[in-house]
């Protein structure tokens, strides 16, 4: 995924930079960056985060840099923020998306003059850098945006640093959030809107999808106006956003609450407590445990001083491991107990799997599983959610083959169909699989009535199969 922040500053805007970009470490596992411009014209600092949290690699940087504006970032892939020198002069750029034609661009930009790239990422080509030459065809910045939306396919929001300002770009179908924030003599953008509340910025404006601004000290100015159409991305809600964030005026929280007590309305079995996977599945489960009356509970604690983050590791089998290390079991709380535990989602299953037997050995003696969101069938085409190569990863997808066999494409709508037999048939065997006491998932109805915005606003591709 990754996550950005900006600030456009009268004063030396490095304090705000360095905490707002902080505040969206959630989102990224492998790089952080910052770029500034200032007096001495443009600086950049980029680090990787794998093995050590952003605040901790750019301290000595926060010292050091200083300018009015910035751009500064989180990235699960490329480093960036890139310095690019064109024909528009010099500007600094970030990016959050996903890019599925990279080869066809790239073929096209060579056959119009461009002779190399230069920022490889792990032997491919930096997508940050991609969407800066894709800009540089155009004869201006903001044409430039716009053919960059246009022709990539997939999504891309932008953050670009100027001399005189900083353009936020959303994506056309407006698939992750933009929003800005003011306070007297600075205006920031943001991924994620809590990253700048307590910088003292208030809530200024969400940019509409396909919204073009330039951020100024004294000013945001609209240069290409939002598009009518939306596909926000509803896991945002349900598992990346952080728990205070609000997206199109709602919040993570709250939605995850409204998730939790539907979910409790559908069901018929009667545990002991209620819990949830910390930390993303802790609200739906307290929103499940006020809708039931069943006592909400933390039967295991999660251990988050040195390894906050479950995915921060780029190695499948490290991750599982630190997963499984990191939830320390209570267990009075545990002991002969009937537990049900919410968890965010079920990609793999393998560690909600480890899990679940993890609290076995710990003495309980039921765990029911209650995803909060429905089977993920397909890979996300807009985003890069998941470093998975392919949707086989999916434990659903494992299971229809299983099941199906070389049949199993010409079935996955019926899959996707919570009223379905073969739906329910796919549900019993992850059930199995996984050792689960009793498996029910959220249902796609449901989970967009917890969001609350009109539904075809929201993209529910993962789930529904449907743009």
């Amino acid at each position: 995924m990754g996550g950005f922040f900006a600030v456009a500053s009268k004063t030396d805007c490095m304090f705000d930079l360095f905490f707002g970009t902080d505040y969206h470490s959630h989102l990224g596992t492998r790089r952080g960056g910052m770029a500034v411009y200032g007096p001495k014209g443009f600086d950049r600092a980029i680090h990787n985060i794998e093995n050590s949290p952003f605040r901790t690699k750019f301290e000595k940087e926060v010292n050091e840099m200083e300018g009015n504006f910035g751009i500064g970032c989180i990235s699960d892939y490329e480093p960036q923020p890139l310095i690019v020198r064109s024909h528009h002069g010099t500007y600094s750029i970030t990016t959050v998306g996903k890019i599925n034609n990279i080869e066809t661009l790239v073929k096209t930009i060579f056959s119009e003059g461009n002779t190399h790239f230069l920022e490889m990422s792990g032997g491919e080509i930096n997508a940050t850098e991609l969407v800066a030459a894709i800009i540089n065809r155009k004869d201006n910045i903001v044409e430039g945006i716009q053919y960059a939306q246009e022709v990539i396919d997939g999504s891309i929001s932008i953050l670009l640093m100027t001399p005189k300002g900083i353009f936020a770009a959303r994506d056309k179908m407006g698939r992750t959030p933009i929003a800005i924030g003011k306070k007297e003599d600075a205006h920031c953008a943001a991924f994620e809107s809590f990253a700048y509340l307590n910088l003292g910025y208030t809530d200024y404006k969400e940019l509409g999808p396909g919204e073009i601004v330039v951020m100024t000290p004294e000013a945001v100015t609209t240069l290409k106006s939002p598009g009518t159409e939306m596909k926000i991305c509803t896991f945002l809600w349900v598992y990346y956003g952080y728990p205070s964030s609000s997206y199109e005026g709602i919040s993570v929280e709250k939605m995850r609450y409204n998730c939790g007590a539907m979910m409790a309305k559908r069901d018929n079995v009667k545990p002991d407590i209620v819990a949830g996977v910390p930390d993303s599945g802790t609200a739906h489960a307290i929103g499940y445990s006020n809708a039931s009356c069943i006592p909400f509970s933390r039967p295991f604690i999660k251990y988050t001083p040195t390894w906050p983050r479950s995915f921060m590791p780029t190695i499948q089998s490290k991750r599982n491991l630190i997963a499984k290390m990191k939830l320390i079991p209570v267990h009075d709380l545990i002991q002969d107990k009937s537990l049900l535990l919410i968890d965010d989602s079920i990609v793999r299953g393998t560690q909600l799997r480890e899990t679940t037997e993890f609290l076995y050995q710990s003495g309980a003696k039921e765990v029911h599983i209650r995803p909060a969101c429905p089977p993920l069938l397909f890979g996300c085409k807009y985003l890069n959610f998941s470093r998975s190569t392919s949707e086989m990863d999916l434990i659903t997808r494992r299971v229809i083959q299983k099941l199906e066999g070389d049949d199993a494409e010409k079935h996955l709508m019926e899959y996707a169909d919570p009223d379905s037999e073969r739906y329910n048939n796919m549900i019993e065997e992850i059930k199995k699989e996984l050792n689960f006491t009793s498996l029910r998932y959220n249902r796609l109805d449901d989970m967009i009535k917890a969001v609350g915005i009109s539904p075809c606003k929201l993209c529910t591709y993962c789930w529904s199969g449907k743009e």
